[in-house]
């Protein structure tokens, strides 16, 4: 929320500059997100006279003027503003001043041949208004020389308050300066409720037929209304809270809200028909909004209606059709409280927001009905004019007073800062609480977030300032700490550290996707339907991820576009999905994507190399290798039916797995409709380790948090190489397996180095050339030895139709 400090000091009787208010909000809990001054913008703008006024030699739209900035002299401006002429006053900027509108640096230049030093301004190039028709013409009084933001009152700072959903009382300036005054920054000022002489009774039946909807409805018709300009006082303010002037009937309501936190709205009263009435919906009506959008109404949700149908989504937004406009004569003011629950699932259903959704779904004040109603007709009758009717009050806003047993010892026990009981009571008081003399607190009608003496707690250690709240450190238990991280977090820190080992950079992206993105990498693993939002942020983040890959290819093409070469990225975090039962299902996951550049290019090896799937293949054995997963047993495997090989390239994609079905990552190439769809050109190769599906080893005796000692085997190893002729569509991963494990004693590393189809080998066949380590444990190995574990390797080689080539 904004507001400026002129705005503020309306409410609050202080001293304090603009730093020592922000200070002070920071400290009792309203945190100030930033701070502007218009007159920073204007400091080189300046009321200026223009001395003569003559034509341009060279051309006939423009104008020669000498211009006197307030200091005597006359300095020559090239003009084209058809309203420019000797004797008038108007800002000027100098040569090095830069235009708010704009953001142009104005220099000394040449304009068809003439020298120019700086410009005369109009109102738009100011930021002070939208007439660009001609420079900015003062009043004859207007002081030469001085800055034009001290002249215009814009030398006003403007603060912007980030006010949490439970503090709906600071949703209006007077609730900030209340907080303020009770902090000991000034002193409240009293609420000045004018008394408006109300002449005859309302011509319009107004009336409540949905109570739990809208409890309380007050009206009042103001007849013979001038819908012009408002103030400019007023203008200020609205323009310092980022609201843009748009009428005095819609500006007042608008500053009422902003000044009080009390939404209200003004109707045409020619365009209104009958009985005005807060009803619910009926299923199948419409409403054109004041956003010129239509919407789609239920019978769940509360409207404001006449004889001819709906114009008001009540304590949303005012319809289109009985909008004031400038030929507003009569117009029916409405005063309602709605039930903030409502508010929220209407708005929440329609996907509609607003200043007043965002005030009555938080809660307003019930018991501000007749005072806002008296303050905005006041409002109204002094600046449009008009005659004001009697008030209609249909319904009784829910104003019944709550009390709470308050002890002021559990500020210190709760809060942590001894608080002198008297003390307590004048913060109390100062905020609108009454207290008795046996400590029962009643509770303002302003304040629905208060419910118990936690939150009395709260409100005195707020007024004392958070930053007193002592820093005391939980006691701790003698001796050694009990570990308290689970294995899956032990394994996500392990994995997150050998992903950065390796070379890759962390990425954390939204758990939430677009629609088409989440259609592309969907949920088709068995694990259930994806998760769709029903009231998402927007529209691209409406589905709970079903993998880490679309966060990250995103983010790789973001990074290609800014000239990134090599991009390696990596994310752990948990995939979503919804079970058969309803519940949810979330997948701890590693996704990481290699795009890009392998290797610098260079002079030595001309091109760089470019990322392959053995690439991603390599990172994830090494990843799952540091997980403590035996990478030599893993089944190198195709997706089968799982589904989740569907955006990978079908020939250079597959899934390792420990066993024919425990899934423990998949890799590949990203197939090239899914690359397009992320706009990424070239070769991208990614993968998933689904950390969930890795088996977790079982605790044996006493934690030991030492390495055994490296013992180096005694005697030296022998190596043997094979050929062996298989069929093209054996993996050769499928060989190396049962080779590894046909004499574990023994065997200890089996590689693949050759891979050779041509002349000399069987059509339909492949040659695959393999390197067999085997370390002999006691006593060196015998030729006998040697031949039996070779034949062990033929035979091994021969279950998956491995024959040895002679």
């Amino acid at each position: 929320m904004k507001f400026s400090l002129s705005w503020l000091k309306a409410h609050l009787e202080t001293d304090a500059t603009i730093t020592e208010v922000a200070d002070c909000l920071n400290r009792i809990g309203l945190e100030v997100e930033g701070i502007e001054n218009p007159a920073d913008a204007l400091a080189d703008f300046r009321i200026a006279r223009v001395i003569r006024a003559a034509p341009h030699p060279q051309a006939d739209k423009l104008q020669v003027l000498s211009v006197d900035p307030g200091d005597g002299s006359a300095l020559q401006v090239v003009c084209g503003a058809p309203n420019a002429r000797a004797g008038m006053l108007g800002v000027f900027g100098p040569a090095g001043a830069t235009v708010p509108s704009n953001g142009m640096l104005l220099k000394v230049a040449e304009i068809r041949g003439v020298e120019s030093n700086g410009m005369m301004c109009s109102e738009m190039e100011l930021g002070a208004g939208e007439d660009h028709d001609g420079i900015l013409d003062l009043p004859a009084d207007a002081p030469l020389g001085m800055g034009y933001a001290d002249y215009a009152g814009l030398n006003d700072p403007v603060i912007d308050v980030s006010i949490t959903p439970n503090r709906q009382d600071c949703m209006g300036v007077r609730g900030i300066a209340r907080d303020l005054a009770a902090a000991g920054l000034g002193t409240l000022k009293p609420l000045n409720v004018p008394a408006v002489t109300a002449k005859g009774a309302c011509p319009v039946e107004i009336r409540t037929d949905d109570s739990e909807g809208c409890p309380a409805f007050y009206g009042r018709v103001i007849k013979g209304v001038s819908n012009k300009a408002s103030p400019d006082w007023m203008q200020r303010r609205l323009k310092s809270a980022g609201q843009k002037p748009i009428s005095a009937l819609v500006d007042i309501t608008n500053y009422v809200m902003l000044d009080h936190g009390r939404p209200s709205h003004a109707y045409d009263l020619a365009q209104l028909s009958g009985a005005v009435v807060a009803r619910k919906a009926v299923d199948g009506e419409s409403v054109t909004a004041l956003n010129g959008k239509e919407y789609s109404l239920t019978s769940g949700m509360t409207v404001i209606a006449d004889d001819n149908g709906v114009h008001d989504i009540a304590g949303i937004m005012g319809g289109e059709h009985s909008g004031c406009s400038d030929a507003t004569a009569d117009v029916l003011l409405e005063v309602a409280y709605f039930t903030p629950e409502r508010i929220a699932k209407t708005g929440q259903a329609l996907m509609l927001t607003s200043d007043a959704r965002t005030r009555f779904e938080r809660g307003v004040d019930p018991a501000f009905l007749d005072d806002g109603l008296e303050i905005i007709t006041a409002l109204i009758l002094d600046i449009c004019g008009g005659e004001a009717s009697e008030i209609v009050r249909a319904g009784t806003p829910p104003t019944d007073t709550r009390r709470i047993a308050f002890e002021p010892a559990r500020t210190l026990s709760l809060g942590g800062i001894d608080v002198a009981a008297d003390k307590q009571k004048a913060i109390l008081e100062s905020l609108g609480f009454a207290v008795d003399a046996e400590w029962n607190v009643t509770i303002p009608t302003w304040r629905r977030d208060v419910e118990g003496s936690a939150d009395l707690v709260e409100e005195v250690v707020r007024m004392i300032g958070l930053d007193h709240v002592p820093s005391t450190p939980l006691p701790r238990t003698d001796g050694v700490a009990t570990p308290t991280a689970t294995p899956m977090q032990k394994l996500e820190r392990k994995m997150r550290r050998a992903a950065a080992a390796g070379g890759m950079n962390e990425a954390i992206n939204w758990s939430f996707l677009p629609e088409k993105d989440a259609a592309a990498f969907g949920a088709k693993a068995g694990h259930g339907d994806d998760w769709t939002l029903a009231n998402p942020i927007s529209e691209d983040m409406k589905v709970m991820r079903p993998s880490l890959l679309p966060g990250l290819l995103s983010a790789t093409a973001r990074n290609m576009d800014r000239g990134a070469s090599s991009v390696r990225l990596f994310e752990i975090g948990r995939r979503y999905f919804r079970a058969k039962d309803g519940s949810s299902d979330e997948r701890l996951t590693l996704g990481l994507v290699l795009a890009g550049d392998k290797t610098a290019r260079s002079w030595q090896g001309g091109k760089a190399a470019r990322f392959d799937v053995y690439d991603a293949k390599a990172q994830v054995i090494a990843l799952l290798s540091s997980a403590g997963v035996a990478t030599d047993n893993l089944m190198v495997m195709g997706f089968d039916d799982t589904g989740l090989g569907d955006h990978y390239h079908p020939g250079q994609s597959a899934t390792l797995r420990q066993g024919p079905k425990n899934v423990l990552a998949s890799f590949g190439t990203l197939h090239p409709a899914t690359a397009k769809a992320f706009d990424l050109d070239g070769a991208v190769v990614a993968a998933e380790i689904y950390l969930d599906a890795i088996p977790q080893k079982k605790a044996k005796g006493p934690a030991n948090f030492m390495r055994p000692a490296f013992a180096p085997p005694a005697l030296q190893s022998v190596r043997r190489d094979f050929a062996f002729l298989v069929p093209q569509t054996t993996p050769a991963a499928d060989l190396l397996r049962v080779i590894r494990g046909c004499d574990k004693a023994n065997i200890v590393d089996v590689s693949l180095f050759d891979r050779f189809a041509g002349q000399g080998v069987p059509e339909g066949q492949v040659s695959l050339a393999l390197e067999v380590v085997m370390q002999p444990a006691d006593k060196s190995y015998t030729d006998e030895d040697l031949k039996a574990m070779s034949d062990k390797v033929i035979a091994a080689a021969a279950k998956v139709g491995g024959v040895l080539r002679g």
